[in-house]
């Protein structure tokens, strides 16, 4: 019985802000997640709860998940207590960064149940799950995921780049990297630069004019890092595994990755330095240890 417009599993820092705005664009949606604290949260925004994945699965058509790693999507669709373990909703859109081989196992028992999984992996931080300016890499058979657009619009924008699983996991995780390796050469860059004796702000001013701009002299360095307050929203350990999903997909595919490789050392690097949880522009941090200068904090930024 379709009680719901959309069950939604996982409510986490992305989970819990996409939920939220579906609720306020006026779809129904019944939540799980194994937190508490996530539940309440999500139950004040106007949720149903769930003692389960699959209850809330059996309330509604269309699953939406958001989950950290490949293994816990695995497990919740597929596990002995997973979602294909019941019956409940014929699709299941995974939201989550769960890289593009697992992508193709997990689509593959989802056929074979004779349900339909929808690869849609969203990038833009918690800052654009909250505001709604994610982007959206959709990937599924058209029939079903045309329909899905109108309210996963809510969510951000989103892009069609293809209609097999894995394809949008592949576009994630190629962009994640890129994203991750601008921030790794830009913080090694600010800190020689200031080192060197020269402003941080003036930098960051010169690089935007310039060709160095990218997502983290826009964004990461002024909201969350000359504040050092390092506050982005991403942990480290999160960033590594994508790195690392990308690169598997690279050995896969036989296209090396030379410069990929030393960014996901130096995420690594960081992950073993810090914490697996530290938010992943402490990578900065690292650099200054070993350079053994550190870039001066700028509090009205």
């Amino acid at each position: 019985m379709n009680t719901y417009d959309f069950c939604f599993i996982g409510l986490g820092t992305m989970g819990r802000p996409m939920a939220a705005r579906l609720i306020q664009a006026g779809y129904s949606v019944i939540a799980f997640d194994p937190s508490d604290a996530a539940c309440k949260a999500i139950s004040k925004a106007g949720a149903a709860l769930a003692g389960s994945g699959p209850e809330g699965a059996a309330q509604a058509p269309v699953v939406l998940l958001s989950l950290p790693t490949p293994d816990v999507v695995t497990a919740v669709v597929c596990g002995p207590n997973g979602l294909l373990s019941a019956d409940g909703a014929k699709v299941i859109v995974d939201l989550s960064t769960t890289g593009p081989q697992a992508a193709k196992d997990i689509a593959a028992n989802v056929m074979q149940a004779g349900r339909t999984f929808v690869d849609c992996p969203v990038s833009g931080g918690a800052e654009g799950a909250q505001a709604g300016t994610l982007a959206l890499m959709l990937a599924g058979p058209e029939d079903v995921t045309k329909p899905l657009v109108p309210a996963l619009e809510n969510l951000g924008k989103v892009f069609a780049v293809g209609t097999a699983a894995g394809q949008g996991q592949t576009m994630k995780v190629l962009n994640n990297l890129m994203s991750t390796a601008a921030l790794a050469i830009t913080s090694e860059a600010m800190v020689l630069g200031a080192k060197s004796g020269l402003d941080p702000e003036a930098m960051l001013s010169v690089f935007n004019a310039g060709s160095g701009r990218n997502t983290t002299t826009t964004d990461k360095f002024p909201k969350h890092m000359l504040s050092r307050k390092f506050d982005f929203g991403m942990a480290i350990g999160l960033s590594a595994k994508d790195a690392r999903l990308c690169l598997e997909e690279a050995d896969r595919m036989g296209v090396p990755m030379p410069v990929g490789t030393a960014v996901r050392q130096m995420l690594n690097l960081t992950r073993d330095h810090l914490g697996y949880d530290v938010d992943m522009t402490r990578i900065m941090c690292v650099i200054e240890e070993w350079a053994k200068h550190e870039v001066p904090a700028v509090t009205n930024s």
